[in-house]
């Protein structure tokens, strides 16, 4: 069916009207800065949007891109999945130092626990030839500081 004159400018107009409060970040409830949208809005399919007004649809998204490089963005859950991707990249970059931090502090705690049972062998040892007894504090008493407290073999 053929439009009048009339009715294409009113549409023009609707789309337009659309358009702009799109584009000034005005959504409505589970709509998105985009062509189903802006369709929708205007109140005409997004078949006709494409067919009969692709010169609407090219505008729209030339100044939705436009206003994208500008650093506006109309559709604020775009901002919102840019600012969460931002912060998921630091958090997720935490998380990997954090690990590698935590295996090289497990290494080392292998590490000094091993030299501090080859020095309490040592100790043993030395001990064992000058024959001095090995001093067991009792656990009861006291924190036991004045003695040597042999460590578990494995």
């Amino acid at each position: 069916m053929a439009l009048s004159p009339q009715q294409r400018d009113q549409v023009e107009r609707r789309v337009r009207a659309a358009i702009d409060r799109l584009l000034a970040g005005q959504l409505p409830p589970g709509g998105a800065c985009d062509v189903k949208t802006l369709a929708r809005e205007a109140g005409i399919s997004r078949a006709s949007l494409y067919r009969t007004w692709g010169h609407l649809k090219d505008e729209f998204e030339k100044r939705r891109a436009a206003a994208s490089a500008a650093g506006q963005q109309p559709d604020p859950r775009e901002a919102r999945i840019a600012r969460l991707r931002d912060l998921n990249q630091r958090i997720t970059g935490k998380l990997a130092r954090t690990h590698t931090e935590l295996t090289q502090l497990k290494e080392r705690h292998q590490l000094l626990l091993s030299v501090l049972a080859a020095k309490d062998d040592e100790v043993q040892r030395l001990r064992r030839q000058l024959g001095t007894p090995v001093a067991v504090p009792d656990q009861r008493q006291g924190d036991g500081a004045t003695g040597v407290v042999p460590l578990p073999r494995r």
